[in-house]
């Protein structure tokens, strides 16, 4: 283990017993969940011993306590953990992948940044000045990082999210803001928390080593209390530095309790709390040399004693759902969270150690209120959805002062951690970001035959905007905006085969002016576009004056669930137009055009995916992306017809598993991306500034030792091959994947 003092500066660290306090209550809790209980039933037992009893016999079936798994499949998912998708998956007109807690496992992912850039179609991002918050994603070209979702709600700003209490991961493409809200351009991810169930007790322990100082040690329980109330714990405490990145290391912990109460049949309520913190030793990576435009191989591990990057997370949820009769059923969901983020990182370009900083705290308060109804109208079966929603979102963002902010590298470098020795005060805020909106929403599913069904949705969002930005010229400025945003979807599928359909579906989305939360005034990272070279009420003029960004996208495509529902094969052509895209500019480029949603592009292309069961000992879950950028219009007339920054135009994943015997699987994975260019997000391609391809290989075995007791080896990038995955702007720091790495986990369950 880490020592945090060498990194984190004191006054930033919260007191001890405020992580160790959270971590002795979930392990208290988890150990208490260990001892048996008292058997009411013993004296019955004794009376009874002499009874007969008629031979039975016991078949060992795996229970998975995922309600929306496909039973005896482990890549594949039955449902959507979003209930508002009232078709199984296989039935659902909408390109959307589903990762397993069982796929997650076997791949030996657990960073949700990790698992995403190994899914097709999607690549990760840097933020402004080298922005390390947290998790940045950009799913078929277009920024995603304020359109991930835990349990069908936002989870607002930048944050490093883990997967140890996550059940499924859901990975939904094309504009949804019928389901998601203002945003989610490009898609969205929703990660399906772990609940509590009366229907079984389980426990698993889980403990790895590896190289690289690996480890993680994680658990996940079930008991139920009666026949009306249970409680699930899953606690997790990991380090390890990063591969062939030594000092570089990731250090996380965590814990995560519901409890739930079923009075009725009809009734049942869950209140959950997850804690999660981060305290990593940040690296930027490599670098590319502008003059070749190529990542420079061999950079030396520069990072210093001082850098950190920190994010703690709570969040409160109560759920509650009632089934009024066998038609209506509402739900609601409420939660209040926080989290805390910070990050002091050093950049290094051959010649010079840069500075890069800020802080970030972030409140919120969601509610989502829906009614689910079916009815019968004229011959034909309506499934409703019918939903309100209201959400406060609060974000502040400051920076750090240090002293020195770089650093002049001579040559005779011995000690590259030690070389800038900055002292580091947190300083003022210089964004205060506020967002609240209220959300209508209505939806339904026509069943019009057994073969033809008919879908569609409508959502309002009326928001109250409200910024306060500090220009380093102008001082303070504060952005207010009211508005409303309507967005929909409209589709039809056609089932011409028991197990097969075909759809079509239409959606849109749109976000307004300085909608990502993060980034002030930064116009090219989804902040406040306004022309500079204005004043201060010019600037709110044009603001106020900015129309909303519009998506509409159009798909066609085929869902195919073959033997016997073991096995999903998908494939899907689509074409996404991005409108009155928000461009940089200046005030007389603004007096010519008299806007500042100048830009428009398509990105359209082809998606295939396949996950189940191939035989009954092999399983397998493959995807591939193949895609093409285009900038339609722009205020610079040179950037109209070239392709998008951060695009790689091929993506693939595949993961095998094979069963060779009941205790023995093995199996590995592959993952594949074409080159990519730098650049700001959903802008022109800096085509001098390239990021290679790669093909990164993975191994996993499995060997189920007794009933109770497993072994798994993890291989990660078995080749050692060196990657990039994001690249900021300028090339002055690139994303390095990680090395080759092995890993031993034991789970024990009971």
């Amino acid at each position: 283990m880490k020592s945090n003092s060498a990194k984190f500066p004191h006054s930033f660290r919260k007191p001890l017993s405020s992580t160790t306090g959270m971590t002795r209550i979930a392990l208290g809790i988890s150990t208490a969940m260990l001892m048996p209980m008292p058997s009411f039933a013993a004296d019955d037992a004794a009376q009874n011993k002499e009874a007969e009893m008629q031979a039975v016999q016991v078949v060992d079936t795996a229970i998975d306590p995922n309600p929306n798994a496909e039973p005896d499949v482990p890549y594949k998912a039955r449902t959507s953990g979003d209930k508002r998708h009232v078709k199984p998956l296989a039935e659902t007109p909408q390109t959307i992948t589903v990762l397993t807690a069982k796929q997650l496992e076997d791949t030996g992912r657990t960073d949700l940044r990790d698992v995403l850039q190994a899914q097709p179609g999607i690549t990760l991002g840097t933020g402004e000045n080298g922005n390390a918050f947290g998790d940045r994603y950009i799913i078929r070209g277009q920024e995603a990082r304020s359109d991930v979702f835990v349990d069908g709600l936002r989870d607002p700003g930048m944050t490093v999210r883990e997967s140890f209490a996550t059940e499924q991961v859901e990975i939904t493409k094309g504009p949804s803001s019928t389901f998601a809200g203002r945003g989610a351009t490009g898609g969205a991810v929703n990660s399906v928390t772990k609940q509590a169930t009366t229907d079984l007790d389980f426990a698993k322990l889980s403990g790895g080593i590896g190289t690289d100082e690996y480890h993680r040690l994680t658990f996940d329980g079930n008991r139920v209390l009666t026949d009306t109330m249970a409680i699930r714990v899953n606690v997790l405490d990991a380090y390890q530095k990063v591969p062939d990145r030594d000092p570089a290391d990731r250090d996380r912990s965590g814990a995560a309790i519901s409890f739930l109460w079923k009075p009725t049949d009809q009734f049942n309520l869950t209140a959950d709390y997850y804690h999660a913190e981060a305290n990593d030793s940040p690296d930027l990576g490599a670098y590319i040399d502008r003059t070749t435009g190529k990542v420079i191989d061999d950079v030396p591990v520069y990072l210093q004693d001082e850098d950190f990057l920190k994010s703690t997370i709570d969040t409160y949820t109560l759920r509650a759902s009632y089934q009024a009769s066998t038609d209506l059923r509402i739900e609601n969901l409420t939660r209040y969270g926080t989290t805390e983020n910070g990050y002091l990182a050093t950049g290094y370009n051959g010649t010079r150690l840069s500075t890069h900083q800020g802080w970030q705290d972030v409140e919120y308060f969601a509610n989502s209120l829906n009614m689910y109804l079916d009815q019968q109208i004229a011959g034909m079966k309506h499934q409703f959805v019918f939903g309100v929603e209201y959400s406060d979102h609060s974000v502040k963002n400051g920076t750090y002062t240090t002293t020195p902010t770089t650093y002049t590298v001579t040559g005779s470098e011995t000690d590259w951690q030690s070389l800038m020795n900055r002292s580091v005060v947190k300083g003022g805020k210089d964004s205060d970001w506020n967002v609240r909106t209220v959300s209508l929403s209505a939806m339904d599913t026509v069943d019009l035959t057994d073969k033809w069904t008919v879908f569609g949705g409508l959502r309002y969002d009326r928001f109250d905007y409200n910024n306060t930005v500090v220009d380093r010229t102008l001082g303070p400025i504060e952005y207010e905006l009211e508005d409303g945003l309507w967005n929909g979807h409209f589709g039809v599928s056609y089932k011409f085969l028991p197990y097969a359909n075909v759809y079509f579906n239409y959606s849109t989305s749109s976000d307004f002016n300085g909608g990502e939360s993060d980034v002030g005034a930064s116009c090219g990272y989804g902040g406040i576009c306004v022309p500079s070279g204005t004043t201060t009420e010019e600037r709110r003029n044009m603001f106020a004056n900015s129309k909303p960004e519009l998506s509409q996208n159009f798909e066609l495509g085929t869902k195919w669930d073959l033997m016997d529902r073991k096995l999903l094969a998908t494939a899907a052509v689509f074409r996404t137009v991005k409108s009155d895209v928000m461009e940089n500019t200046t005030g007389n480029a603004y007096s010519a055009t008299g806007s500042i949603n100048t830009g428009k592009y398509r990105i359209q292309g082809v998606e295939l995916g396949l996950t189940g069961k191939l035989t009954d000992k092999l399983t397998t879950q493959f995807g591939v992306a193949v895609m093409s950028s285009k900038i339609l219009e722009s205020a610079t007339a040179a950037n109209v017809g070239e392709g998008l920054s951060n695009f790689p135009e091929k993506t693939a994943s595949l993961l095998l598993s094979y069963a060779l015997t009941p205790k023995f699987t093995f199996g590995g994975g592959a993952t594949y991306s074409s080159e990519k260019y730098s650049g700001e997000p959903e802008s022109v391609a800096a085509t001098s500034l390239e990021v290679p391809e790669y093909t990164v290989y993975d191994l996993f075995a499995n060997y189920k030792v007794s009933k109770q007791l497993s072994a798994r080896v993890n291989i990660g990038n078995v080749t050692d091959e060196k990657y990039y995955t994001a690249v900021y702007r300028s090339g002055s720091f690139a994303y390095m994947g990680d090395r080759r790495n092995v890993r031993l986990t034991l789970d024990y369950s009971f």
